[in-house]
């Protein structure tokens, strides 16, 4: 097509999850049920460490503080959206400013979540391995510092595969074959050659992913090994019990965005399924699996429950 003929896109149509049209307001209740367990639980995990002074002075969970709010956020950017799609026809449009931000705002929570995982897995390598200097290396400066760098690192992240994305032009269908404005589909759409693009923007996920993870398994491998060496039964209970949780987090969060970056040739239906995974799915269980596996945190929980609703009774 002629770059004078091209009439520019200013609304995409978000085809949504494969197999839930002939039960829309079945598959409705379910995501609307998972939403909002997501913000329930995120919520109470958020909450439970802000109002606890002695966790909020705690490396581990300020981390998970932000984890849940990631996680809320993270739901909230998808799970709506497929709500919407769910109801009617005209929920599933969505302009083309609004496919740039959700794209953008998709990728830099992913990015940052992805990035505080590593962060995490380096608290518990000095918790385990160096619990000596653990209070000095992790102090409260240090902590802020950790956070605020992987809200940075992912807003970067962001920003270049938005801009990759969408400086293509876009003029010709419309039809997003996805629940999200996400680059894989989006770069189907784009009125131009998109090798170079496909290749960047893996090269891109594919080095943040790689690296992320490569220092998760060294965190790990140093972890497996104090561990080994630790005499008491009581010991090694303690770090496995600290650890589990975080690691299988991570095994739930890398596998499904592996499955569809590695695989930009597999189908919608594939895609769909396993994306679910770790933007409604995994939010629900983070607080679950990582936060009520906790006797600190459920000790916690339980003040701030109890305290709300002797509050409503006064």
């Amino acid at each position: 097509m002629k770059p004078g003929n091209q009439t520019p896109v200013t609304e995409f149509i978000l085809e949504g999850l494969p197999n839930t049209r002939e039960l829309p307001s079945l598959f409705f209740l379910l995501f609307l049920l998972l939403y909002l367990l997501t913000l329930m639980g995120n919520t109470l995990t958020l909450l439970t460490v802000l109002c606890n002074s002695r966790l909020h002075a705690l490396p581990m969970y300020c981390f998970l503080g932000h984890l849940a709010f990631l996680d809320t956020c993270l739901s909230s950017v998808t799970v709506p959206k497929i709500l919407a799609g769910l109801v009617g026809p005209s929920g599933r449009a969505i302009s083309f400013g609004g496919c740039v931000v959700q794209l953008y705002t998709f990728h830099f929570l992913c990015s940052t979540e992805c990035f505080l995982y590593t962060v995490m897995a380096y608290d518990r390598f000095l918790a385990v391995c160096q619990p000596l200097r653990y209070s000095v290396v992790m102090s409260r400066k240090t902590c802020l510092w950790l956070a605020a760098g992987t809200w940075l690192t992912g807003s970067i992240h962001a920003v270049i595969q938005a801009f990759l994305t969408f400086h293509l032009p876009y003029c010709g269908p419309n039809q997003v074959e996805y629940f999200v404005c996400d680059i894989p589909a989006m770069l189907k759409l784009a009125c131009a050659d998109t090798a170079a693009n496909q290749v960047v923007i893996l090269a891109n996920i594919g080095a943040v992913a790689a690296g992320c993870f490569l220092l998760i398994c060294v965190s790990y491998a140093y972890i497996a090994s104090a561990i080994l060496k630790i005499r008491t039964v009581q010991g090694r209970q303690w770090a496995l019990s600290t650890c589990s949780a975080h690691l299988t987090l991570v095994l739930l969060y890398y596998g499904p965005p592996v499955f569809i970056y590695l695989h930009p040739s597999s189908s919608q239906a594939s895609d769909g399924a396993v994306a679910v995974f770790y933007t409604a799915v995994t939010p629900v269980l983070n607080p679950f699996i990582y936060t009520l596996r906790n006797k600190e945190m459920k000790k916690a929980l339980r003040k701030v429950v109890c305290g709300q609703t002797l509050s409503l009774h006064a």
